[in-house]
């Protein structure tokens, strides 16, 4: 009987430390992503400990992803970019969870009341 898992969408608010993209070919097989380094409050595994400022990465997407953070190049915020995410979150029985980012765009500006 094959395990069940429940797959479960969310939307989360996180901060964009840094954005890294890698296209090209290696050994014959082309290769082409995006990942994006997000500070969230969400545990990769559920042993250990941590503190500080922890970041993840999440593959999203090819090269072409990067493009469209290009705006930032030359001004990248010191404490990151606020950015909204979209998360599908897989759960298995055997206590173990899968998070996937689904999509990210920079979080809507507050404007000054």
């Amino acid at each position: 009987m094959p395990e069940k898992e429940n797959t479960m969408r969310f939307e989360a608010q996180a901060i964009l430390t840094a954005i890294a993209t890698s296209k090209g070919e290696y050994e014959g097989r082309a290769f082409d992503s995006t990942t994006f380094h997000l500070s969230v409050d969400l545990p990769e595994k559920s042993t250990g400990e941590s503190m500080g400022n922890v970041t993840r990465p999440f593959k999203l997407g090819t090269s072409a992803e990067f493009d469209k953070w290009r705006v930032y190049k030359d001004k990248w915020p010191v404490v990151g970019v606020p950015v909204q995410c979209v998360f599908d979150v897989t759960a298995s029985v055997d206590n173990t969870a899968k998070l996937t980012l689904v999509s990210i765009k920079p979080a809507p500006t507050q404007k000054a009341a």
